[in-house]
């Protein structure tokens, strides 16, 4: 039996969207209306109408990116372009990337992805307070995911906005890691953060609202601990990941496509040669497909490899 949906104020309103698109949290004022994720740019003029039957001729003032990976800011730039007065808002640490608009140091040539440009008028500070529709948020740094990520949480009714730090089972890629980088320590770290803020409420990036935090966190912890005792493990997650997300976007690919496109992804590359340079890329994408084939991910029909689940 499923539990019952939790249920928030009417000021704090979730629109929950899937996977390829984030959720988005609407953020309701009196004096101001806020959008916490814009979603993937494929779904943008759903994300825009989801906000405008909601505000129901109501400007919408600010939005908030708590990270600026592909499926959380691809709808900024429809958004921007719907209300003119918009204010956004990111983390710092990619900013410059933002100003100057580098879509390989934004991730989105090595994902494969693609996010239509976007403008920025200030960005979110760890350590700050900031007033978004009726309430008071505090800014926390929350690296692992994305080293510049940031959720949100309000202390009054203890709400957090995990963004892809804590999901009901588990948290996001570890994008760091597929750089080569030591990122599972930061993980661990924006886990025990949460577990200090002692949320009542967590509404994630992906997948419902929920209460139970103490067994998120021991999913999270116990999916974590596997990765770190079996770094290949998260690598090969990872990539099936990628790949689930751009049939997601397709729905219907051909092999020799697919396989074009993961040629095309600086992660595919990069982890195929440090990891798997003993399998020919082709037999080694074609092994993935199957693995998504197998757990129910995707289907193969012929050469067409289409999404499914």
């Amino acid at each position: 039996m499923s539990a019952s949906p939790v249920q928030l104020p009417p000021d704090i309103q979730v629109f929950e969207r899937g996977w390829l698109s984030s959720n988005n949290i609407l953020l309701l004022g009196r004096e101001q209306a806020t959008l916490v994720d814009s979603g993937y740019g494929l779904h943008a003029p759903q994300t825009v109408a989801l906000v405008e039957a909601t505000l129901a001729g109501r400007p919408l003032d600010v939005l908030v990116n708590t990270h600026l990976h592909s499926d959380h800011c691809g709808g900024n730039a429809a958004l921007q372009q719907r209300y003119s007065g918009l204010r956004t808002l990111i983390p710092p640490g990619l900013s410059r990337h933002v100003a100057q608009w580098d879509p390989h140091a934004l991730s989105y040539i090595p994902t494969g992805q693609t996010c239509t440009p976007f403008r920025f008028d200030d960005v979110l500070t760890p350590g700050s307070t900031l007033a978004l529709g009726e309430r008071e948020w505090q800014v926390h740094g929350a690296p692992g995911h994305d080293t510049h990520s940031v959720v949100l949480f309000e202390p009054d009714l203890r709400v957090l906005l995990s963004a892809d730090a804590l999901w009901e089972r588990g948290f996001g890629v570890v994008f760091p890691e597929l750089d080569g980088d030591d990122a599972f320590e930061a993980v661990g770290a924006t886990l025990d953060l949460i577990e200090s803020l002692a949320p009542a409420v967590v509404v994630p990036g992906h997948g419902p609202v929920f209460r139970d935090v103490p067994r998120a966190l021991a999913n999270a912890r116990a999916r974590l601990d596997s990765f770190v005792m079996h770094p290949a493990r998260h690598v090969q997650y990872a990539v099936k990941v990628l790949l689930k997300f751009r049939l997601l976007e397709a729905q219907v690919l051909s092999l020799s496509d697919l396989q074009a496109w993961a040629r095309s992804s600086t992660y595919f590359c990069v982890v195929h040669a440090r990891e798997f340079a003993r399998l020919p890329f082709s037999a080694w994408v074609d092994g993935l497909v199957s693995d998504l084939v197998r757990s129910g991910a995707a289907m193969r029909d012929g050469a067409l490899v289409k999404n499914a689940g």
